[in-house]
This record gives C-alpha cells, structure tokens and sequence, in this order.
C-alpha cells in the first residue's frame, strides 16, 4: 500500500486509532496506540520511543529507537470497534537511520535476503494449533471443564466450533485465505490453518492470528492458550511449519531424486536435519515445550525424515508439483515465528550451500524402534529439556549467525536463568509422590 491510500483508508472507515506493532526477543506483541491525526507524520517519520523499557533492546544509554511502519502490513482489527474503529501496521525497529539488530523482524528479513542472495525464496504455510478453556469471572482458564471431542469432532460436542468460525471471519476480514478450521486429538484442542505466502508475510500472519484468536476467545467467555502442552496425558500444541522453495515464480521442492524431491530439496532437509538441534531452543523456546515432544502423542523426537510417516522430524506430505513442500513438525505456537524462521531458513540454506545430503529416509514408525535400533541406525533425538537445547544452540554457529551477536546472547542469556528459576521450583506432583513417603 502507498501512504495516500493508508490515510485515504483511515478517513473512509473512519479509523479512530492504529496500533504501532511490534515483537520483542521472546515474541510478545508490543504496540504504541496513535490517533487519526497524527498517522500521516508517523507514516513519513515513523515513531520515537524508549528502546530500554522492552526486554532485550537496548541499554538505558542508548535506549532511543524508532517504529518505521510497514506499509503492507496495515489492517483494521475487526474485533475491536468500540469504542473507535482500530487498525493496527507492523513496523520495524530502527536506531537512527539503520535497522536495529535485535528486532526479530530484522533477523528474519537477513534470513531471506540470503534465500533470495542463492536465487530461492521460501513460502511458508503454519499450522499453529491452541486450546480454548472456559474462562472464569476472572479472566483466568478453568482447566478443569474440558470437552470430550477428539479429532473432527463436530458440536454440539465440540464446544469451540462457534468461536473458531468467529476467529475465521475475522481473519478472512483481515485478508487471510483460510483453509481449514477443526477440533484437534486433544479436548479443547483446535487448529485453524490459513493459505502459504512468503516467510516474513507467514511470521506477521502468526502473529497477528494469536492475537486475533485471543482477543475472540475472551469476547465469548473462553480462554485461549498456545501454551505446548497445558494437558496432561493428551497431545500438546504444535506449529507444524510447511515450507516449500521457489525459484522465478516455480515451486523447485519436487523432483525426481529420493523421496520424489528435488536435488536442492534434499539440501535444505540434510541442513535442517543436521541443526535441529541446534535450533530447537528457538523453535520449542520454553520448559513446558519440552513436555510436548515425547513419544506416544504425535509430537517428534527423533531427528529423521520420511514420506507420509508422522512420527519422523520431517514429513513429506503427498502433493502435486505445485503443492510440494517440506514439513517440519517439531516447532510450537509459543515460539517468536520470526526468529523460529529465520533458524530454520538458515539452517537449510546451509544444507544447499554445502551439499549436505540428508540421511536414508524412514519407512517405519519410529516410535516402535528400540534404542539400540536407533543407535544402530544413526537417529539422533531432540533435546530433553530446555537446557539440553540451549547448549546445543551454543554449539551451532550456522543458528547463532542467523540470530545475530544481540539475539543470540540476550536469548541465551534469558533462557538460562528460566532453566535455573525452574530447577529451583518444588511442583505439586513432588508434594503428591513424595511428601507422605519421606
């Protein structure tokens, strides 16, 4: 969009206020609100604010930065009309003249400029899956009324059929393609997928249906979460990340080498398979992420690919040329998308840069191999814990470039003393297993 037709727009509908949207390191939404009347000035010289106050950017000494707006990403917010219409527009972080290099979004824009730096631009199509809880007088969840559907269950048991067509309009009003709408395995468990586009549209895209969905849930008294795994004994949340590469308009993913995939295809999955994990702690960025990736409910463990098979790293859905694309699965809702992206963007990059074939591809079920049938195959697991992924990422050079100096130690920093906080915590299952024993 052009500036005129921004302003043109805001007068038309008659937009009260925007927001000025960002993300900080962790991924959490960030917004400055201005009025009608001061859109045109922030539209041509963008918006100062205090860079010291959001985790993760700046020192005090140097705690002046400004919100450069993306033009592309403006849109009025249709679940937030009263009182005064509102739009929101995605900006990026700027110090001075030159973009910041802790902005997530930044990160991601590198990542994609080198894609684009090989001839390949990557679309990326999410499926981000959530939980919607009744919510009490509070605002809180009450985890414990759960409906009893599983997978495309339809209402009147699926008790979250009427808000997740709510947040599929909204997102339709918004400009995206919605595909599909469904009750996932677990209860209370949903999953709304929207139409590919390129990667830094697909993370803005993330970003913004989080928002929109929480924002509806709590309009019609339920609360939603993108927390991995907030059940336990049921599966957890993924973000299952389908990418394919395209070259001058023409999706290059399928070919006629292993797998049915192209000879860069197959670069790009020996990149991924040999960071994964490395990236891991971007990608499944908190404690209770790692209790969603154990065997028994769908979510991978094991650093491997396949065709069909669900309970590799990689799937490789079945699809005509145009349809063709890489899925990989052990991603969650709770990541930052634009750092989650470019780790992974570069990681298979890396894959095509150096010819890194990936290894045989898996027919069976993983999960019924033995550790030594593991061991004795070359398949590596993902990290445990938290901790385990947060040395790894130390190690990996490729993921911390793609993160950048200020990421990397920021990131790393923080995610240590959440590993030591939590080492520190007593549950209530240690009270119940051990409390009357000893």
């Amino acid at each position: 969009m052009k500036k005129e037709e921004i302003l043109n727009l805001a007068k038309e509908e008659n937009i009260e206020f925007i927001r000025l949207q960002f993300t900080d390191i962790f991924g959490m939404i960030k917004s400055v609100t201005i009025t009608q009347d001061q859109l045109e000035n922030v539209l041509e010289n963008g918006c100062m604010f205090d860079g010291s106050s959001i985790e993760g950017f700046a020192r005090i000494e140097e705690s002046d930065m400004k919100l450069v707006p993306d033009l592309n990403t403006f849109t009025i917010l249709p679940f937030l009309e009263e009182p005064g219409k509102v739009a929101r527009i995605i900006c990026d972080v700027y110090k001075g003249d030159i973009h910041f290099e802790g902005d997530p979004r930044y990160v991601l824009k590198r990542a994609i400029k080198d894609a684009k730096d090989l001839g390949i631009e990557i679309n990326v199509g999410p499926e981000c899956e959530f939980f919607l809880f009744p919510q009490n007088k509070d605002g809180y969840p009450d985890l414990t009324i759960k409906d009893s559907c599983g997978y495309f269950d339809i209402a009147p048991v699926d008790r979250g059929s009427i808000c997740r067509r709510s947040i599929s309009l909204a997102l339709k009003k918004m400009g995206y393609i919605i595909e599909t709408s469904h009750h996932e395995n677990g209860p209370s468990q949903h999953e709304i997928d929207f139409k590919y586009s390129d990667a830094l549209d697909a993370a803005d895209k993330i970003i913004t249906f989080k928002l929109t969905t929480r924002a509806i849930a709590r309009e019609q008294g339920l609360f939603a979460t993108f927390m991995p795994k907030p059940l336990f004994g049921f599966a957890g949340s993924g973000m299952h990340t389908n990418m394919s590469l395209n070259r001058d308009g023409k999706n290059i993913t399928k070919g006629d080498k292993e797998g049915g995939l192209s000879q860069e295809a197959l670069y790009f999955i020996g990149g991924l398979l040999k960071h994964a994990k490395g990236f891991a702690a971007i990608t499944n960025p908190i404690i209770n992420s790692y209790k969603r990736l154990v065997s028994g409910f769908e979510a991978p463990t094991n650093i491997a690919w396949s065709i069909k098979n669900r309970s590799p790293l990689i799937r490789i859905p079945l699809a005509t040329e145009k349809g063709a694309r890489i899925e990989l699965r052990n991603p969650d809702p709770s990541c930052n998308p634009y750092l989650a992206l470019a780790a992974i963007i570069e990681s298979g990059l890396d894959g095509i840069k150096n010819k890194i074939d990936p290894p045989k591809l898996v027919s069976n079920n993983i999960f019924n191999y033995s550790k030594d049938e593991l061991k004795m195959k070359g398949i590596e697991s993902l990290p445990e814990n938290l901790h385990e992924a947060i040395e790894e990422l130390k190690k990996d050079k490729v993921v911390l470039d793609a993160l950048g100096v200020i990421v990397s130690d920021i990131y790393i920093d923080s995610k240590e003393k959440e590993w030591n906080t939590y080492k520190t915590i007593v549950t209530s299952w240690e009270y119940d297993e051990y409390l009357l024993k000893y």
